[in-house]
């Protein structure tokens, strides 16, 4: 009976260098894309952070500017975050009417900035394999953590309290961070945009477009590798 060949042997994860594979969160790569402007490619695996107007927003980065003081304050610019799920630029958020499905395109019209993660094919599969997870569920909005994080903020209180499977917009990111082996400081239940920036170096969009004009060289955003052999979420049917 003819013994099997031995089957190649699977190549190693590829990581940023000298990054673990368990490992803090910390600065990355990151991309500033001013109103009107888009990424000419998107990586399944990295986040947005914006900025939005919205009763919710309103109230998260209120809640952001009470607990950071400081230098850290300007990363409190941010009150929502993204993840992103396919090389279209389709995305999965936390909005008020839940988990949804939703297109990169909606933010054109606001300065944004894509957090580069660099997580390996591996790693990528599973926090597309957890987004699609929690689409399937339905999860809702985490309105009572949003009460949880306003009760910190306001009393310095190290009490949590949340419903189990509802997510805010930081929250259920960072939950996808986790996938790719990333360990962070305090529960991902009471991680902010502004922590989220904070964590991985994302800079408000100001700042930076203010920093290229004066710098005559400015360096050019890092655009991710071409993404191969990763399955991306199953897009939404029309209705």
């Amino acid at each position: 009976m003819p013994v099997p060949p031995i089957p190649p042997p699977i190549p190693p994860p590829i990581r940023p260098p000298n990054r673990p594979p368990i490992h803090l969160a910390t600065a990355v790569h990151t991309a500033t894309f001013e109103q009107g402007v888009e990424p000419q490619r998107w990586a399944p695996g990295d986040f947005l952070l914006t900025r939005g107007h919205g009763p919710v927003s309103r109230m998260i980065r209120f809640g952001e500017r009470l607990r950071i003081h400081g230098e850290d304050r300007r990363y409190a610019w941010f009150n929502h975050a993204a993840l992103v799920v396919s090389v279209d630029g389709d995305l999965v958020e936390a909005l008020g009417s839940g988990v949804v499905r939703s297109h990169a395109s909606k933010y054109r019209e606001r300065d944004y900035v894509v957090v580069r993660t660099h997580a390996s094919a591996h790693d990528v599969r599973q926090v597309l394999a957890f987004a699609e997870w929690v689409v399937q569920r339905r999860a809702k909005y985490g309105f009572v953590t949003l009460a949880s994080l306003a009760l910190t903020m306001l009393t310095g209180s190290k009490l949590t309290f949340f419903v189990d499977g509802r997510y805010i917009c930081s929250g259920f990111v960072a939950r996808a961070m986790e996938r790719t082996g990333t360990l962070f400081d305090r529960d991902p239940v009471h991680i902010t945009p502004a922590d989220l920036a904070k964590y991985y170096g994302a800079c408000p969009p100001a700042e930076v477009l203010a920093a290229a004009q004066r710098d005559p060289q400015p360096v050019a955003p890092v655009e991710p590798p071409p993404v191969v052999h990763v399955l991306d979420l199953p897009r939404q049917r029309a209705s």
